[in-house]
């Protein structure tokens, strides 16, 4: 699986507005700033997140960005859906819309089960989880395996 930069931009402008969630609307700057996103490239992301329904904008001197609903339930995959479709795909085709014969024939449950795996991990992380640093202990077990941090 790939994470694209569109994508880990739009989580982390997403966990920055988790982060000052009680505060004012914050601008795209601010967003772009912080987290060292381009900004152009950054108000791109926050329309897309906004006609997804994850961010509201307000305008006006006092205006910015702000999320939807609480950070709790917003996912990771939700923020990543937004900006970049399905999470999992094999040549831009979902895994069910696949079929292999003879000794590929299992490719498809393969791709299968790695879709599932990835929708567990990403839908079951919220931006409140990773904003407070409490990422769910399945993950953080899988993160503390021996060679998950190593590059074969």
């Amino acid at each position: 699986m790939r994470i694209s930069a569109r994508a880990d931009y739009a989580v982390r402008a997403a966990l920055q507005l988790a982060a000052s969630r009680d505060a004012a609307p914050l601008k795209a700057e601010a967003i772009a700033e912080a987290q060292s996103i381009p900004h152009k490239f950054l108000e791109g992301i926050l329309n897309d997140m906004r006609r997804g329904g994850l961010v509201l904008s307000q305008r006006g001197v006092n205006g910015g960005y702000r999320l939807a609903k609480p950070a709790e339930s917003i996912s990771i995959a939700d923020v990543i859906r937004v900006v970049d479709g399905p999470l999992v795909s094999v040549r831009g085709v979902r895994p069910p819309e696949l079929s292999y014969t003879g000794p590929a024939a299992s490719l498809l449950p393969l791709w299968i089960a790695l879709r599932a795996n990835v929708r567990e991990i990403l839908d079951g992380v919220s931006l409140a989880d990773v904003a407070s640093d409490q990422l769910p202990s399945p993950v953080s077990e899988l993160a503390d395996a021996p060679g998950a941090w190593t590059n074969p």
